[in-house]
């Protein structure tokens, strides 16, 4: 009996991974910690299908350690080397995986199936070491990017014109389940069924006002680049034409983070900014927190509360062991899951909680967004697409995620305020995407199977792959 059920299934053949390291121009804070680099993970996966026609996919993404690691125990070196180590062994087990099918069946099996009992051999005797299940995902999200790209190059076709029926098995419902006493029901339904049907080739765009981060020549310290770029957010903000700003904020200083909002609202009032949001990045540890900040802004400077039209995470991401009932901020605010949406099983714990949105990451995995996607539209709740900082090929399929999921507003893309010279020569083929002009991405530049990176016209020779 053939191990494929449908004449379109594959299975994985070969896995190679590379690590290209990149420095940032400007240091951006995570929570307690600020980063001055990064390294992204590029993965080739190999798929073959029953007649032995083979095609390679592409995935990256930055092992973005501050970010889904956050620890006061460990040295950032600790983290990352954790993190490229099991790199190593997801390289590993990808080859292995038995899955044939789409890339989402093999990524859903690889993801259910596999990855679990690998984050537990790894994290056995690591005690407060233990790498957490979000540092798991972006490791794997590389691997699985590439899956859905060599899924589509085999095919030569857009990977999102094979998320049907033509292409998948199962429907929905083998993989998520709806809400008890919803009405709701995935049989029958596929990802198309969730997503938009004629995805706009422009995008409105966010930006990242990082704490970090100067908002006038007046908070210039003297260390600021001398490059050729924005240094301050007024200058971003007349330069790029923007519209959309994500404010980063401490979470443990309320006089600090409410000023911060003030500051930045002002200016966005002056210079015609229609759109901002509050992203506390999971270190607030109360509802009252964040509810006296929004509650004194509404009172103080109304005009600056109503451009605020969503808040991001602002509780601590383990949402099983910190299962804080968020309806509080909820009412007064739109509160999207970031960092707790590890998957959609999180997403529906999340609004069972109080949670109203989700921001999605591809980052998380393809595989794992869709799914996420699907589930919390189902069930009306309304979405984003954050960054990871991405830059160079990570760029695509997240603004491509973003054009198909139809989010409340566009897309966050901050990769040009922090490493713009990375993605030089793919902006030599998509300038759209790596440069933000009248607020917005084009996006029209991306075409072709797979994700559409055109990957053989960019010209950039990368560094030998690693021994796995």
């Amino acid at each position: 009996m053939s191990r494929f059920r449908k004449s379109t299934d594959v299975e994985i053949q070969s896995v190679r991974l590379h690590y290209l390291p990149v420095t940032m121009r400007m240091p951006l804070k995570f929570g307690p910690e600020s980063v001055s680099s990064v390294t992204c993970a590029r993965v080739a996966v190999t798929v073959v299908d029953a007649d032995g026609k083979t095609a390679v996919g592409w995935g990256e993404t930055p092992l973005s350690v501050t970010w889904a690691w956050p620890s006061a125990a460990m040295t950032y070196a600790q983290r990352f080397d954790a993190m490229t180590d099991f790199c190593g062994q997801l390289a590993k087990n990808w080859t292995s995986n038995p899955a044939t099918g789409h890339a989402l069946e093999i990524g859903h099996h690889f993801l259910d199936h596999i990855m679990p009992s690998m984050v537990e051999s790894f994290n056995a005797g690591r005690g407060e070491h233990a790498m957490p299940h979000l540092a798991a995902l972006i490791a794997a999200s590389a691997f699985d990017i590439a899956t859905h790209d060599a899924y589509g190059k085999l095919h030569d076709v857009d990977i999102y014109d094979t998320y049907n029926e033509k292409y998948l098995s199962d429907d929905l419902s083998a993989y998520l389940t709806p809400e008890q006493g919803s009405g709701i029901s995935f049989a029958g339904k596929f990802p198309c069924d969730y997503l938009v049907a004629d995805p706009p080739t422009s995008l409105p765009v966010w930006h990242l006002v990082g704490g970090l981060d100067p908002l006038e020549d007046s908070d210039r310290i003297g260390t600021e680049p001398d490059d050729g770029y924005p240094v301050t957010l007024r200058q971003w903000i007349v330069r790029d034409g923007l519209d959309c700003l994500k404010i980063k904020l401490r979470g443990n200083d309320a006089s600090w983070d409410y000023d911060r909002i003030v500051r930045v609202g002002e200016m966005s009032l002056e210079l015609g900014v229609k759109s901002l949001s509050a992203d506390f990045n999971c270190t607030a540890e109360t509802t009252e927190y964040v509810n006296e900040i929004l509650d004194k802004l509404k009172s103080q400077h109304p005009a600056i509360d109503e451009l605020i039209i969503y808040v991001e995470q602002p509780f601590p991401y383990d949402l099983e062991k910190r299962q804080i009932d968020t309806h509080s901020v909820s009412e007064r605010k739109p509160l999207f899951l970031d960092e707790s949406a590890h998957d959609w099983r999180f997403v529906a714990m999340g609004k069972r909680l109080g949670w109203t949105g989700v921001a999605l990451k591809t980052c998380k995995t393809q595989t794992g967004a869709l799914l996420s996607l699907c589930w919390a539209k189902a069930h009306g709740m309304p979405l984003m697409v954050q960054d990871l900082t991405n830059p160079m090929l990570a760029q695509i399929p997240h603004v491509r995620l973003a054009a198909h999921a139809g989010t409340i507003m566009g897309v966050e893309s901050n990769g040009m305020q922090f490493y713009p010279d990375a993605s030089l020569q793919d902006a030599a083929v998509h300038p759209g995407i790596y440069r933000r002009r009248d607020g917005r991405l084009d996006l029209s530049t991306i075409r072709g199977p797979g994700f559409g990176y055109r990957i053989d016209e960019v010209n950039r020779e990368l560094p030998d792959p690693v021994t796995v």
